[in-house]
């Protein structure tokens, strides 16, 4: 080919990469603005022109100090907190919806976010003391439902025959909850409630140790079946055609899934939408095309939570909101413009 042909071909083609490329550029920037903003907002103000000053170097009068001590214990472990969980929550959202080519799918249908709060609930109740011991009965909860959900749903083909199994075991782990609620004292109701609702105000340095990484291997492990979900949205023949073993890629799927979620209910409590509504707005400007929307979803859902989680401690200052409560009202109306768009 020509090189006057040639070029404006390639010009075409280097516009078309960057176009998923700036924007995921874009919501980069706009996650750190975000995190400067909510880490100098709060019941006690810190400046915005003394936030990297405070921690690059030791302060010297009481004021400063205590600022510093509020950034490092409290604000910047609760922002990264939020980044992680909500990139966690968006790109699990993202994946279910291409598993089950359903827009409407998200971690909840596979007894996940049920199962971890089964688990937190009864551990509550049972007398757990600690956030290790709730944490730690809450991932076990999710785990097996989810693999119960698959088990159950995989001894036929198909995807309806998982979301059955998935309606099933969340009616049946709802079930418990409402019991181990019903059995309840005061003080383990107001616990309940919180958690239930979501909450960031657990964070810390050493939770995030481990948190963080692990989080970050999952997503790259789902990162990598950008293609296989590409050619799930054909349809299961075509994907079959195309070379894709479908039973073990739905096994694998829910499994990196399942890793990813439960730890993230176990530390956080059941925070609702992220993973249902990020995508969508994420699809807007991309498309479908999980190559890039996988990782844009990861920032997305990272700006979803810190923002949420921003007002949630705004709202009722010096009290804080139930961070569940925000992506509900924020989620909520946008579920029902979708539905009345597609009614439409």
């Amino acid at each position: 080919m020509p090189p006057a042909a040639a070029s404006p071909l390639a010009a075409v083609r280097a516009r078309r990469r960057a176009g998923p490329a700036a924007v995921l550029a874009a919501l980069c920037i706009l996650l750190l603005l975000l995190a400067l903003g909510s880490a100098g907002s709060g019941a006690l103000h810190i400046p915005r022109t003394q936030l990297l000053p405070v921690l690059w170097a030791v302060p010297t009068d009481d004021e400063a100090l205590m600022w510093r001590g509020i950034l490092l214990e409290v604000r910047l472990p609760r922002i990264a907190l939020a980044i992680v969980v909500g990139g966690g929550l968006a790109l699990a959202g993202a994946v279910m919806q291409a598993l089950f080519r359903n827009p409407l799918a998200e971690p909840g249908l596979m007894g996940i976010s049920l199962g971890g709060a089964m688990g937190a609930v009864a551990a509550i109740v049972l007398g757990a003391v600690g956030m290790a011991g709730i944490a730690s009965a809450a991932f076990a909860g999710s785990l097996a439902a989810t693999a119960l959900v698959y088990r159950l749903g995989s001894r036929r083909p198909g995807m309806a025959n998982l979301l059955l199994a998935g309606v099933a075991i969340n009616a049946l782990c709802a079930s418990v909850v409402g019991f181990f609620t019903f059995q309840a004292s005061d003080v383990q109701l107001r616990n309940l409630t919180f958690w239930n609702m979501g909450s960031l105000a657990g964070a810390n340095w050493q939770m995030l140790a481990w948190l963080a990484p692990l989080v970050a291997v999952l997503s790259a492990l789902l990162l990598r079946e950008w293609r296989a979900m590409n050619a799930l949205l054909l349809g299961e023949r075509e994907a079959q055609h195309l070379g894709f073993d479908l039973k073990r890629l739905r096994r694998r799927l829910v499994v990196l899934t399942a890793l990813l979620v439960g730890p993230l209910v176990a530390v956080t409590g059941t925070i609702g939408f992220v993973g249902l509504v990020v995508p969508h707005l994420i699809r807007l400007p991309l498309g479908a095309d999980h190559r890039w929307l996988l990782p844009n979803c990861l920032a997305g859902g990272a700006i979803a939570l810190t923002l949420a989680d921003w007002l949630a401690r705004l709202a009722v200052i010096p009290a804080e909101l139930p961070i569940g409560i925000v992506t509900s009202l924020v989620g909520g109306p946008f579920l029902l413009w979708m539905l009345s768009r597609r009614g439409g």
